[in-house]
C-alpha cells in the first residue's frame, strides 16, 4: 500500500515521526468530519491497516462496568466481551496505560482510548513489531479516535447500544443522561463516580466542574424510585448547575435548589444533597449538608473520620440557610460521599450495611495501581460484594482526591 514506508534493511513498515505519521493522523481527522457515526469504526480500521495494524477492535466499557464490549463494524475484529478486572483490555483499561501482549504472529496492543481525562474504553489491534516510535503513534492514534468518539458519540445510539447488557429503565436512562464523565484527573485533583443499580438507577446522581482553580461538586438522593425520583434528580442537578454556573455561593445555591423543588413538586417531596467546592491550589475544602449522610475523609488509606458539621433540612422541604463547614486538605487527602442506599442495605440476616461496616470495607481495601477510575470500581465492586452483590436501592459513590501537585509545567509545554 502506498502509504506504507519502511525502514532501510528492515522489512518493516517505518512508523517513526514524520510523514506517516502526520499522514495517518490527517486522514483521521479530514474524513471523521463527515463521516456517519456508523463508519467511524471501520474507517479507523482501515487507516490503521495502511500502516500495517490489523485484527483492530474497539472496545467500551458497558453501564455495568464489568465488561469491555465490542463495537461491531465491517473490517472490525469483534470478539467476545472482555473482563475488566480479568483481561489485558481491562488493565489498560483501569491503569490508563498501554498494555502489549507478545504473540506467535506478532505483538497485540490495548491501548487507553482517553477522552481528556475520561476513558471511553480500549483501542486494542495488532503488529508484526513494536518500537518506540510504534508506540508514540498508536498512543497518539488512540487520543485521537478517543477524540472522534466522543464527538460522534452525542448524535447517535450505536456507541450507547453497544454499552449495553441488559435492558434499561426509563428512569436510568434520563439519569445516565444526567451524569457527567464518571472520572476527571488534572495534576492537582482527581474525582471518580459509580452508580448502582446500573441499570436502575433512578433518584441519585452526582455532577462537578473544574472552573479555573475551584472544583464544584455535587452530591444528590432524590426520594421515592422510578420516574418520579429520576424527575426530582434531573430539577436538583439541573438547578445546581444553574446556580454554580451563574457563580452563586454554597449557602445561596442551597436556597435556589429548596426553591426549585419546592415549587414543582410541593412541600412532601425532598432531595438529600452535599454541596462541595475545593481549591486545587491551595486545598481548601468546603461543604454544606442538606440533610445527606456525612462524607467520609480518608488520609494514608484508612478513614480517619467522618466530616461532621452543621446540617440544614433536605432540598425542597425549606430549611434555614446553611452554615458552610471548612477542612484543609493534605497533600493525598480524599473525600468519600455517598448515599444512603450504600450504608441502608439489608444483609441476608436483615441487618443494615451501616456506617461502621462502610468504614471497615474502605480499610481492608487492597490498593491497587491505577487510576481514579481504578479506585472507584474497585470500591463498588468491593461494597456490592460485601453486600453480598445485592442492591434493592439506589446506591452512588463519588470520591475527591487532592494531589497538591501543579499545572505549570503544562503551560509552559504550550508556549
Amino acid at each position: 500500500m502506498e502509504d506504507r514506508e519502511r525502514r532501510p534493511g528492515k522489512n518493516v513498515v517505518d512508523r517513526s515521526e514524520g510523514r506517516l505519521g502526520e499522514r495517518l493522523l490527517g486522514r483521521l481527522l479530514d474524513r471523521a468530519h463527515e463521516m456517519p457515526p456508523q463508519l467511524i469504526a471501520p474507517m479507523i480500521a482501515e487507516e490503521v491497516a495502511g500502516i500495517g495494524g490489523r485484527e483492530v477492535s474497539i472496545l467500551l466499557q458497558d453501564y455495568g462496568r464489568e465488561l469491555l464490549v465490542p463495537l461491531p463494524g465491517l473490517r472490525l475484529l469483534v470478539g467476545e466481551p472482555q473482563e475488566i478486572a480479568d483481561s489485558p483490555a481491562g488493565t489498560a483499561f483501569l491503569r490508563a496505560t498501554t498494555v502489549e501482549v507478545a504473540q506467535a504472529d506478532g505483538v497485540r496492543m490495548y491501548l487507553p482510548l482517553l477522552d481528556d481525562s475520561d476513558e471511553v474504553g480500549v483501542l486494542a489491534l495488532t503488529l508484526d513489531t513494536v518500537d518506540d516510535d510504534d508506540r508514540r503513534l498508536m498512543r497518539r492514534l488512540a487520543s485521537l479516535v478517543a477524540d472522534i468518539l466522543a464527538t460522534k458519540h452525542a448524535y447517535t445510539d450505536l456507541f450507547f447500544q453497544a454499552r449495553r447488557r441488559e435492558p434499561m429503565s426509563v428512569a436510568a436512562e434520563m439519569q445516565w443522561s444526567l451524569l457527567p464523565p464518571l472520572t476527571m484527573s488534572v495534576p492537582q485533583v482527581a474525582v471518580g463516580g459509580a452508580v448502582d443499580p446500573s441499570y436502575d438507577i433512578a433518584g441519585d446522581s452526582f455532577d462537578y466542574a473544574l472552573n479555573d482553580n475551584i472544583l464544584h461538586a455535587a452530591v444528590i438522593d432524590a426520594m421515592g424510585h422510578a420516574l418520579d425520583a429520576a424527575t426530582m434528580a434531573t430539577v436538583a442537578i439541573g438547578a445546581y448547575r444553574h446556580a454554580r454556573r451563574a457563580g452563586i455561593g454554597l449557602a445561596e445555591m442551597y436556597r435556589y435548589m429548596d426553591q426549585a423543588i419546592a415549587e414543582q413538586f410541593g412541600p412532601d417531596h425532598f432531595v438529600t444533597a452535599q454541596m462541595m467546592n475545593l481549591d486545587i491550589t491551595t486545598g481548601l475544602f468546603q461543604w454544606v449538608n442538606a440533610g445527606h449522610p456525612l462524607p467520609l475523609l480518608i488520609r494514608d488509606k484508612e478513614v480517619i473520620r467522618q466530616l461532621e458539621g452543621p446540617t440544614t433540612l433536605p432540598v425542597g422541604l425549606g430549611g434555614t440557610c446553611p452554615s458552610i463547614s471548612h477542612l484543609q486538605f493534605q497533600r493525598g487527602d480524599q473525600v468519600l460521599c455517598y448515599t444512603d442506599g450504600v450504608i441502608e442495605e439489608r444483609d441476608a440476616h436483615g441487618q443494615p450495611f451501616g456506617e461502621q461496616r462502610l468504614i471497615r470495607c474502605i480499610n481492608q481495601l487492597e490498593h491497587q495501581d491505577g487510576g481514579m477510575r481504578a479506585k472507584a470500581l474497585q470500591l463498588s465492586n468491593a461494597l456490592k460484594q460485601e453486600r453480598g452483590g445485592h442492591t434493592s436501592d439506589d446506591a452512588t459513590l463519588f470520591l475527591i482526591k487532592w494531589h497538591g501537585e501543579t499545572a505549570d509545567h503544562l503551560a509552559a509545554l504550550q508556549e
